[in-house]
């Protein structure tokens, strides 16, 4: 397969949230069909839906792949499985790592499985603003709605913050 441009969320609140994620980007960058893996930066956003968890910390990557989106979620799902994500997923619950394939080149695909674009995407800033910080311009396959399109029109009216990477001294 010719290499596709794919673009993920991650997001992370339980344990250390900041290495959660850099160790589920690690997780990608090991893989020799996936290549060219740029980050967001990390961003803090409340919990939406189930408001008694911790606050999340999320980040979008973009990375080249070779793999068909299945493939991917395969390798996606391997990754949340070595840091400790339980195989069992209770919807809007805390958790160690969460991974979604928001675009696989200009895939549309819906099955129970796996949608994709993902199809909340338009209405998560804690999603949109750190994609838009990576591709501001990006348009969603087949239409000419850009990425910045999407964050202006969001309904999401919950608190999406740049977050300060602690440093060690």
């Amino acid at each position: 397969m010719k290499p596709v441009a794919a673009y993920l969320s991650l997001g992370s609140n339980l344990g250390d949230r900041e290495s959660n994620i850099a160790q589920a980007t690690m997780g990608l960058s090991i893989n020799f069909d996936i290549l060219d893996i740029e980050s967001s930066s990390y961003y803090e956003s409340e919990p939406l839906y189930n408001l008694d968890q911790p606050y999340f910390l999320n980040s979008v990557v973009k990375c080249t792949t070779t793999l068909k989106p299945f493939e991917f979620l395969d390798v996606i799902k391997r990754i949340e499985k070595m840091l400790g994500r339980s195989e069992i997923r209770e919807k809007n619950a805390p958790r160690i790592i969460d991974i979604d394939i928001l675009f696989h080149g200009d895939s549309i695909l819906e099955t129970n499985e796996l949608t994709i674009p993902h199809p909340m995407l338009g209405v998560r800033k804690f999603v949109l603003i750190p994609f838009a910080e990576l591709e501001p311009h990006f348009k969603i396959p087949h239409s000419k709605i850009t990425i910045n399109d999407l964050l202006d029109h969001c309904i999401d009216t919950s608190i999406v913050t740049s977050h300060r990477m602690e440093t060690q001294a």
